[in-house]
């Protein structure tokens, strides 16, 4: 089994999305299940983790029909609002609730780089915990130190960093940049109940003139400090068209770690989301309930 542990869809016709900038034509369109589909047949993924891409509840109830290949939902709330518990379980007994695995918010989008540290930010995770999902981080290396107090501070939440929190690929590998990224990923990576997605990295790097070669010292710290056990594929499809085809992207990322044992590379390859997402992949229930 092959799991894609983060990747998106997206309608510019029916929503709003304005990090879809000008210099993003590429992507800049509609991605649906069916394109899903054809990428993910033709590279042999058997399921996926669908990511939410903006500040939406109604993105988050949308992407729980969504049908196979997607296995479970990382979603969104507004982890501030005084009832955010409610909400939760309102989605998780609502249609195909039992598919939102997870909930995000674009943490690196704050102003304030401690906004994990908040105490309603807090409350709200710890919501998240109660109802049994995981929380992704979306951060980079300027709010890792937050992330780390929280994941110190709540270690009943399970915790998965999104893209190794955006490694600054487009410096050398020994810059004070990469340095920086390579400690603070460390310290986050200490905690038993972090994961780390390897994904997003060929967005990172110089879109035109990335090699693996440029992504392997990421990838590298990422496998000392967060061990097979830990980690986990992921596209960023289609955001990753940017750079490469997703076919790239999964020879990539099994170029990468080929040297490890085929124990260690079944868990990286799908294992580890399957079981920190706790993702139903019984084929009675894969996939939306037609309503």
């Amino acid at each position: 089994m092959r799991i894609d542990s983060h990747h998106h869809l997206w309608d510019p016709t029916r929503a709003s999305y304005p990090w879809l900038t000008d210099d993003l034509a590429v992507i800049n369109r509609t991605f649906t299940t069916h394109d899903l589909r054809v990428a993910t047949e033709a590279n042999g993924i058997d399921a996926t983790v669908l990511v939410q891409t903006h500040g939406s509840l109604d993105e988050t109830i949308e992407f729980l029909q969504t049908e196979a290949p997607v296995a479970g939902v990382v979603g969104w709330v507004d982890l501030t609002a005084p009832h955010v518990a409610d909400t939760i379980a309102q989605v998780m007994h609502g249609p195909n609730g039992r598919r939102l695995v997870g909930i995000r918010h674009k943490v690196h989008d704050e102003a304030d780089a401690d906004w994990l540290d908040r105490t309603d930010v807090r409350r709200g995770i710890e919501a998240v915990a109660a109802a049994g999902l995981v929380f992704d981080l979306l951060v980079r290396t300027r709010e890792l130190p937050a992330a780390t107090r929280l994941a110190a501070a709540m270690p009943q939440c399970q915790f998965v960093l999104d893209h190794l929190a955006k490694p600054p690929l487009t410096e050398a590998a020994d810059s004070s940049a990469m340095v920086a990224w390579s400690a603070a990923l460390r310290s986050l990576a200490a905690h038993n109940n972090v994961s780390a997605k390897v994904s997003g990295l060929v967005t990172e790097a110089d879109w035109s003139t990335w090699t693996p070669d440029v992504l392997r010292p990421a990838a590298d710290v990422a496998l000392e400090a967060f061990s097979p056990d830990r980690l986990m594929f992921g596209s960023d499809w289609p955001v990753s068209l940017l750079a490469a085809s997703y076919s790239t992207v999964v020879e990539t990322f099994d170029n990468m770690f080929a040297h490890l044992s085929p124990a260690e590379l079944t868990a990286m390859h799908g294992t580890n989301a399957q079981r920190v997402y706790k993702l139903d992949l019984n084929q009675r229930h894969f996939g939306a309930t037609k309503q």
